[in-house]
């Protein structure tokens, strides 16, 4: 069991850490509570792992108004259907498969709970139903909340099945667009400036690009992704080679498809 308490990190969000650290998770899932002044409610963002100890602590923040999920991925949704069944709050993600009486979250939807407008910002990549929410109120510069599609250190992974660097490239573009917005990360630290760390994935990304197709060119056009994982992630720890190979996939897949294969 846990006791971590809330830790508040913006005007209309606190933080409770859930114990699940890991190499794809880093200190563990940021599940956030979003308030606005005076209310007695919150919102929670990504639930995280089915701990009783966390789903203690965030029910006992609260009461919990409403239920968001960034994206499917297990480390942040496991925790949902208890958390709605302690708090009675509905659960709204993009996959309906992960909604409990609510509805699927769209596009560009403003919802109103607990004090706050939260406006849903969808950005497929990391998976293909990624979004972030826009905290237009949230302090001087309003603040983001990034799911995996942003991280608070490292860089995400394109992942399969449904991930795709060209959706995941255009994403960051928009969360580029949303200028210098303060950013919660689903993972690790929180960040100042959207702006700045957008235009640092595209740049990384750009690089590894460069080195996928260095990597072509020494071994072929139709080299294997274990081929080129092996010149290219050269220093990756064996525990995360998987994630290595997704992405150099990803990559080789975005590279041959005919808008960007060379000619």
């Amino acid at each position: 069991m846990t006791s971590a308490q809330p830790r508040k990190v913006t005007e209309q969000a606190s933080v409770i850490l859930a114990p699940n650290a890991g190499p794809m998770t880093l200190d563990g899932t940021n599940s956030y509570l979003l308030a606005g002044p005076g209310a007695t409610g919150s919102i929670v963002v990504d639930p995280g792992p089915d701990d009783a100890g966390h789903l203690a602590a965030l029910a006992d923040a609260g009461p919990v108004e409403l239920i968001l999920i960034t994206h499917r991925h297990h480390d942040h949704t496991d925790g949902a259907a208890g958390l709605s069944q302690r708090t009675g709050a509905p659960v709204r993600a993009v996959d309906p498969a992960f909604c409990i009486d609510g509805a699927p979250l769209s596009d560009g939807e403003t919802i109103e709970a607990a004090g706050v407008l939260v406006t849903v910002v969808a950005t497929p990549g990391h998976t293909d139903d990624s979004v972030c929410f826009l905290l237009q109120g949230d302090g001087p510069d309003g603040s983001v909340l990034t799911g995996d599609t942003i991280l608070g250190r490292g860089t995400t992974v394109i992942a399969q099945p449904d991930g795709s660097l060209g959706d995941y490239l255009d994403s960051l573009r928009t969360l580029a667009g949303l200028g210098p917005r303060f950013v919660l990360p689903a993972h690790g630290p929180q960040l100042p400036d959207l702006q700045q760390v957008a235009r640092r994935y595209l740049e990384h990304r750009e690089q590894r690009l460069d080195q996928i197709r260095s990597a072509l060119d020494a071994l072929g056009a139709d080299a294997s992704v274990a081929a080129v994982t092996d010149l290219v992630y050269d220093d990756i720890d064996p525990s995360v080679r998987f994630a290595a190979e997704y992405s150099v996939a990803a990559q080789l897949e975005y590279l041959r498809s005919p808008d960007h294969s060379s000619p």
